[in-house]
């Protein structure tokens, strides 16, 4: 089995960063998924987040998700459940407006310390959008201009916890996935696992690491790489004992961003035609929302067939 991709950040420093944007390209080619370490994010911020996490989770979360449960007769399922996951979640907004202070229920310190990350994990996903512009050979910041739209990306959470599960093999914490949006930075749970991705065609975990954020991308990376780098397939596994704990953030194009593959790696590609199409990005999530189990290449095909409606957006080609 193949070692799943873990990178040293501060190696990109020194001798080493040519040995490490290599690891990087091969992890988005071949994986669409690698775990971060030294990755800049202290330890003692991570610590917090964690523990506030899991005590709002204890005091406001549990008593509703075991009332869910209850509600949809979960517990003694019998047949597998494809319509559901065994999740607990709540979301933050922190880009383009932060809802963060509208969020009911959160405690003010608590608050705070997720202000704090989230700017954090902002600087972190505009700093891997720029590697990856440089491995892909595009100008520094082609793709946070390509995100951009005319009010900035988007940048949300997504906070989840996978209480244990009484039938893990009848229910899903989250069914497989690809995820719609740009690039994915998760701090998850050390210590319970069950994340999967799906590489030729097996289910591989993706280990959990004490202070580690796991990046993995999205549909629109995909588009705008046409093809090169792919977002994968990827799931929760409920399990029978541990609460595990998931904060993803998403850094998304802005609504009104046009999506489409870069030019210059169109042309790159001089034998093979332009297979990805143009769209607007939030023409792709209203199409997401409702298809989100299912697989993305209907959806590209989907907005191919819109494409013709699409004006170039303002961001610049060079």
């Amino acid at each position: 089995m193949e070692t799943f991709p873990v990178i040293n950040m501060e190696k990109l420093n020194g001798e080493q960063r040519g040995a490490t944007m290599e690891l990087i390209n091969d992890a988005c080619e071949n994986w669409g998924f690698f775990e971060l370490v030294n990755h800049g994010i202290s330890i003692e911020l991570l610590d917090r987040v964690e523990r506030m996490t899991k005590e709002h989770y204890k005091k406001c979360m549990e008593q509703r998700f075991k009332e869910l449960v209850a509600s949809k007769a979960l517990e003694g399922v019998q047949a597998e459940v494809t319509t559901m996951d065994w999740e607990s979640t709540f979301f933050l907004r922190h880009l383009p407006q932060s809802n963060i202070s509208e969020v009911p229920d959160l405690d003010d310190e608590y608050r705070k310390v997720m202000k704090e990350f989230a700017l954090k994990l902002e600087n972190l996903a505009e700093e891997l959008l720029d590697l990856l512009c440089e491995n892909l050979g595009l100008e520094k910041g082609y793709l946070k201009k390509a995100f951009h739209g005319t009010k900035g990306p988007n940048f949300g959470t997504k906070v989840s916890n996978y209480p244990p599960c009484p039938k893990p093999d009848l229910i899903k914490g989250l069914r497989a996935h690809t995820d719609a949006g740009g690039i994915i930075l998760l701090f998850q749970d050390d210590k319970v696992s069950g994340l999967q991705l799906l590489k030729d065609g097996q289910w591989i975990d993706v280990p959990p690491m004490r202070h580690s954020i796991v990046i993995n991308l999205g549909d629109q990376l995909e588009v705008i790489t046409n093809g090169k780098y792919k977002s994968v397939l990827h799931r929760v596994i409920a399990q029978t004992d541990g609460n595990r704990m998931s904060i993803a953030s998403f850094y998304n194009p802005g609504s009104d961003a046009v999506i489409y593959p870069a030019p210059a790696l169109v042309e790159k590609e001089a034998e093979s035609k332009e297979i990805y199409p143009k769209f607007v990005f939030d023409d792709y999530m209203k199409l997401y929302a409702g298809l989100k189990f299912q697989a993305k290449e209907p959806r590209f095909e989907a907005m191919k067939a819109m494409e013709a409606n699409v004006n170039p957006g303002p961001i610049a080609t060079a």
